[in-house]
């Protein structure tokens, strides 16, 4: 019996045999870096590669890490254009694994997190390409007609914004492990300032570089976006705002953005500016962009907040990887930043 954290060989080797063409065979079972919230483990067997995912190990949060959301808009967004993995298999009975899992295909691609592989993307060219089809891609998602690909009722988007301060706000209390005055500070703020949200979209809910895997041979093409657990229905613009949070202008630092996988690399001569980056962004969608303040502040706040539940997870050794070895609490800093973008602000409920 082949047991590793997380996987229940004999179940899940069963569920493979009857469900997965090419399953039935020997798998061997290796955990896939980079991921601090649901687990993804790459899965080899007779000649054949797929991925695994599940939800973390402990400490999973109401209406977190639902398996069964992320294979539903995996598999609608088949065909649609936007870059993602194909869906196989959903196992939704506890009884196999503990916690539901799914089955997609390994989409192999260079995936940037904290540098650019070397000779990757040389060009100033192609890091400006790869920042379009960033954006391309985003857009591509956020045309999608949900109802036609069957998600008329993958979220309320009535209210979501109102919805996601509020929801966050008792994520929060779940999972902080001690006090914080910022996020105490930022809640009221972001209930004032509310904008009005466009009509609304597929919202990814984790959208950024570190979030997809690139051709090898073409910087300029994404072959697969992942990390769809927070996905729904609500404001796109709440994507954008995500995704500029992690990127770092030229005069900054990845240590003064406080986002731990903030891409550094994006300072180099090609990549847009955050500026750039939204009017790219403003142009291609056409949507009204002047209330990306509020925006970035959410994102960061909910960004400590899941950050916030991943440290409360490493605290009690429920976390799998050499990711975690030298995880420190990271909802503080990025907290503050929240509130250095909301002092700065031209939104006067913003700055509180």
């Amino acid at each position: 019996m082949k047991e590793i954290p997380g996987v229940h060989y004999d179940n899940v080797a069963r569920f493979f045999a009857e469900n997965v063409p090419g399953g039935d065979c020997d798998l061997d079972f290796e955990l896939i870096a980079g991921g601090k919230s649901n687990v993804t483990y790459l899965v080899r067997g007779g000649g054949h590669e797929w991925v695994l995912r599940r939800p973390p190990l402990g400490h999973v949060l109401p209406t977190a890490h639902d398996m069964a959301r992320e294979y539903r808009v995996l598999t609608a967004l088949a065909g649609s254009g936007v870059p993602v993995p194909q869906t196989i298999a959903l196992c939704t009975d506890d009884a196999v694994n503990e916690m539901p899992f799914y089955v997609m295909t390994y989409t192999p691609g260079v995936v940037l997190l904290e540098k650019l592989p070397d000779g990757y993307a040389s060009e100033p060219a192609d890091r400006r390409r790869m920042c379009e089809a960033m954006i391309d891609a985003l857009v591509r998602l956020h045309d999608v007609d949900y109802r036609a690909v069957g998600l008329a009722d993958f979220g309320r988007p009535e209210g979501y914004l109102e919805r996601q301060v509020r929801r966050w706000s008792q994520q929060w209390e779940r999972s902080k492990t001690s006090e914080l005055p910022e996020i105490e500070a930022l809640i009221p703020r972001l209930r004032d300032a509310l904008p009005e949200s466009p009509p609304p979209t597929i919202v990814h809910g984790d959208y950024r570089l570190g979030n997809m895997a690139l051709d090898p041979d073409d910087p300029g093409r994404i072959v697969a976006i992942f990390d769809w657990e927070m996905s729904t229905l609500g404001d796109p613009l709440a994507d954008l705002g995500y995704c500029l949070i992690y990127w770092v202008d030229r005069g900054e630092t990845s240590a003064t953005t406080s986002v731990g996988t903030s891409s550094s690399f994006t300072t180099l001569e090609g990549f847009m500016t955050r500026a750039e980056l939204i009017e790219e962004y403003a142009r291609r969608s056409g949507r009204d962009v002047t209330a990306i303040d509020f925006y970035q502040v959410l994102a960061l706040y909910k960004l400590a907040i899941i950050s916030e539940g991943i440290y409360a997870r490493f605290v009690k050794g429920q976390t799998l990887g050499d990711d975690f070895k030298n995880t420190m609490r990271a909802a503080e800093p990025l907290a503050k930043r929240a509130l250095e973008i909301a002092e700065r602000s031209n939104d006067p409920k913003l700055r509180g």
